[in-house]
């Protein structure tokens, strides 16, 4: 808390069940941190023991991104994020693992905090946002792509609400928390087409990308980007050809965090049912209660999750 300067983080309540939590000028409303899973560690295990799950790997909040803030300041932030991060995981190593926060706003900061987060602090990849001041297309973040490769780890991308630090989001999505339920798909579906389209997968052919909530809109827009891929006029030559938009859509993770088997059953088809790992928001408000431990499919996803993890057990 306060690490990135008057930007925060910072928590505090209005009154009983009036919990807020600050970053910027933006404040999330109504949920609690303070005694819960996302803080209290010993909490989430007994919840993690409840769900049926044996491990996780934690992972930055998403409202504390900071990749649009001064560059000095979300270098410092990150660096003790995720040293702060690593110690902790380092008192339950059956349990728990860690992802490194990056400052994204600096290609070659997010580089030497990558390898500093891997090769020192025993991380398992990086967990960053959806938007970034470059976009994630850019040839910029070239050697931070290359590097991934290099230390041989994955990396997570999952959306903020724009505006927390960032500019502003469609105002439309200011209401109803469309801004999550719609923004974020949004984002994680233009995320996997700027990777594909960019040519980002295509000149980092080792690369491992997950998205949450099953890569958002991009069960029901990948054939239509496929079409477009072989016919526009600004696609490049190697998308041309029939099933080339399909092949590197295939090679990214994705959670099951969907709500629709329907969708599942789409994104099965289309990433294959060996890139699908289990998303729960663990202690958000659309956790599942449980895990459904007697099913195979819970079972092969948690085999995924150790390929996708470099996890031998």
């Amino acid at each position: 808390m306060g690490g990135a300067g008057h930007y925060g983080p910072e928590i505090g309540s209005d009154g009983p069940g009036r919990p807020w939590f600050r970053v910027g000028e933006y404040r999330l409303e109504g949920v609690r941190y303070r005694g819960s899973a996302f803080m209290d560690v010993d909490l989430r295990l007994e919840n993690m023991q409840a769900a049926g799950i044996d491990f996780q790997v934690l992972s930055p909040n998403p409202l504390t991104y900071f990749h649009h803030i001064e560059p000095n300041l979300a270098i410092d932030y990150c660096s003790r994020h995720n040293n702060e991060l690593a110690a902790l995981v380092a008192q339950h190593p059956t349990r728990l693992a860690a992802l490194a926060s990056l400052p994204m706003q600096s290609p070659e900061a997010a580089c030497d905090e990558l390898e500093r987060a891997v090769n020192e602090l025993g991380m398992l990849g990086a967990y960053i946002g959806a938007e970034t001041p470059l976009g994630l297309d850019s040839e910029e973040f070239d050697d931070f792509y290359a590097l991934a490769c290099k230390l041989n780890v994955p990396l997570f991308i999952h959306p903020a609400p724009p505006g927390i630090d960032g500019p502003a989001g469609d105002r439309r999505l200011q209401k109803y928390e469309l801004d999550i339920m719609l923004g974020f798909a949004a984002q994680e579906a233009l995320t996997i087409a700027t990777l594909i389209l960019g040519g980002v997968m295509t000149r980092h052919p080792q690369l491992d990308v997950c998205l949450s909530h099953g890569g958002g809109a991009i069960a029901v827009i990948a054939a239509r980007l496929a079409d477009a891929a072989r016919r526009r006029p600004w696609s490049p030559e190697h998308l041309r050809q029939d099933g080339a938009f399909e092949a590197l859509l295939a090679r990214f993770w994705l959670d099951n965090h969907v709500h629709d088997e329907a969708v599942l059953r789409l994104l099965k088809d289309y990433v294959g049912p060996g890139h699908i790992v289990l998303g729960t928001n663990f202690s958000g408000w659309d956790q599942p209660v449980t895990v459904q431990l007697d099913d195979p499919w819970t079972g092969q996803m948690a085999d995924n999750a150790r390929r996708l993890l470099r996890a031998s057990s």
